[in-house]
């Protein structure tokens, strides 16, 4: 395939993962939140134990600086506690409070649903082929992006 043509696929997958992230953008918005703040919730939401924000800071390829402030944020507001990690003081572990849960409850489990149901809505072998392709293309893209 010559760089023209895939130059084309380029922007076509841009624009498609476009949006999907406007999705979660509109979604987040309606909730006054920020799609970041919309995907740490979610990670919390599904660790049930807790998380650290080193783990939140790996998942979403976010500085620790950003994730702080929205871990702050979460915090003034009541949602979140904070408890020294047993085998790292520095480390902090992030759960829901009482309040927090009732708060996340009404965003974070009807989103997670919408995506299944999105998914839901192809084949299995599409699915699994969605998941292998674009985990294909993610690991190509870390790999190129770490060479510039």
């Amino acid at each position: 395939m010559n760089w023209e043509e895939v130059r084309n696929y380029v922007n076509q997958y841009g624009r498609l993962r476009d949006v999907q992230f406007a999705a979660y953008e509109l979604y987040a918005r309606r909730h006054n939140l920020t799609a970041k703040e919309l995907f740490v919730l979610d990670i919390l939401w599904f660790s049930p134990d807790g998380c650290l924000q080193t783990d939140i800071c790996e998942r979403l390829s976010a500085t620790k600086q950003t994730i702080s402030a929205i871990i702050k944020k979460f915090l003034r507001k009541g949602y979140v506690t904070l408890t020294e990690s047993e085998t790292d003081r520095r480390n902090k572990i992030i759960r829901f409070t009482s309040e927090g849960i009732s708060y996340v409850e009404k965003i974070i489990p009807p989103a997670a649903k919408a995506e299944i149901d999105a998914m839901n809505q192809m084949s299995g072998e599409d699915i699994a082929e969605l998941v292998r392709l674009t985990t294909l293309f993610s690991q190509h893209m870390k790999e190129k992006f770490e060479e510039l």
